[in-house]
């Protein structure tokens, strides 16, 4: 196991010795398979409570071809928790009384009502009922980075279903259909909006879309293998293959999935913002604590919205995600039969691969945890639990 660095306060020991364990985890068999391991390379993990920072936490490699270290400055690629922040940004609109969620999304955006659009609430966007998983027109990689080809396909397209009827995760088109709401309504881009409003105020290292001067800092994730079995790959392939609902929400825009691409400096300085946010953990968990508390004068949810953002918006299978059963509130996931996590109110987001960030508003907890060994976790990410589970240990 490598050296653990960083701080702990006073009777919340306990985190720090699961997050030694998840260098060491059993592989799970199935998911050995499959090509993954949950056996840390290099994490972070960060704890608010009471607008306090009680646990701080890092160890391991950020990049393990060339042996760098993974220091108190490392960030990491978080994938679909960058979610949770795009939902904070138009929640404040949303409280400020700039963005009615209740509105059609034409009122704000008026090119988005072709094919049977024009109705669709703004809230629908935010609960992934919209019906727009996927662009039906593929792109490329270099294309989908300037935002624009992707907007105007989500603006040619006839949804999936009628919207409302259902929810189905829409794993990267969420990023844009949000964010270009948040752009007509704001005047700023998505990724400026975020630092001008969330990341610069608190002083986080956070952004959706990083500048080259923060390149280096940035750990390189071990991304998911493709199977060499035929058998495992054509087992992959129904529930993820090109073909499914979720292969296409998955690899939307473009025509597959390739996480590899996440390694690239080009991915990094674009603005996609259901997928690309970069972070440490101590900004992730700050930026949730200051969603249910106030930090260094800051906060950024009052409880009024909070309370909006945590009312279920969803119920029953998700239509993508092969008819499991998740809830959503306004952005963010809420704690569902197969994601408990640790009390009933919380809120939050994971990634792919495994990245974590969640509030709890009653124990005035944020919880931050990122990392590049991604993991695909069939039931669940064992670290991720181990952490919960011993955070509420601790809060008793």
């Amino acid at each position: 196991m490598p050296e653990i660095h960083g701080e702990v306060a006073a009777g919340w020991e306990p985190v720090r010795s699961a997050f030694e364990a998840n260098y060491d985890l059993d592989v799970d068999p199935l998911a050995s398979m499959l090509g993954g391991s949950p056996r840390e390379i290099g994490a972070a993990f960060s704890l608010y409570h009471r607008g306090d920072k009680v646990v701080d936490l890092w160890g391991g490699l950020a990049d393990p071809a060339t042996g760098r270290e993974w220091d108190e400055h490392t960030l990491a690629l978080v994938f679909s928790t960058t979610k949770g922040a795009t939902a904070i940004c138009a929640n404040l609109l949303a409280q400020r009384g700039e963005l009615d969620l209740d509105a059609p999304v034409v009122d704000y955006w008026p090119e988005f009502g072709k094919h049977g659009k024009d109705t669709i609430p703004v809230r629908y966007l935010l609960c992934h009922k919209a019906g727009l998983p996927y662009v039906e027109d593929t792109m490329t990689h270099e294309e989908m980075l300037t935002w624009d080809p992707v907007v105007e396909a989500l603006e040619n397209m006839t949804p999936v279903w009628e919207p409302g009827t259902r929810h189905g995760y829409h794993a990267v088109t969420y990023g844009w259909l949000v964010g270009e709401v948040i752009k007509r309504v704001s005047g700023k881009s998505i990724g400026q909006f975020f630092q001008d409003e969330v990341a610069g105020p608190l002083g986080l290292d956070f952004w959706i879309g990083t500048p080259d001067d923060q390149h280096e800092r940035v750990a390189m994730l071990e991304t998911f293998p493709i199977p060499d079995d035929p058998t495992i790959k054509a087992m992959v392939d129904q529930f993820i293959g090109p073909e499914t609902m979720l292969g296409r929400a998955l690899a939307a825009p473009v025509e597959e999935v390739a996480t590899e691409r996440f390694n690239e400096p080009d991915t990094w300085r674009a603005e996609i913002p259901a997928a690309n946010g970069i972070c440490d953990a101590r900004s992730l968990a700050k930026m949730y604590a200051a969603c249910v508390s106030e930090i260094d004068g800051v906060r950024l949810l009052t409880d009024q919205q909070v309370e909006a953002a945590i009312e279920p918006q969803t119920e029953g299978t998700d239509a993508v995600l092969m008819d499991l059963e998740l809830r959503y509130g306004l952005g963010f996931m809420l704690p569902s039969p197969i994601m408990p996590l640790g009390n009933d109110r919380n809120f939050g987001h994971f990634g792919a691969g495994g990245s974590m960030g969640m509030a709890d508003p009653d124990h005035d907890l944020g919880f931050g945890y990122v990392m590049n060994k991604m993991f695909l976790g069939l039931t669940g990410d064992p670290r991720t639990t181990n952490l919960i589970d011993a955070v509420y240990g601790c809060v008793g």
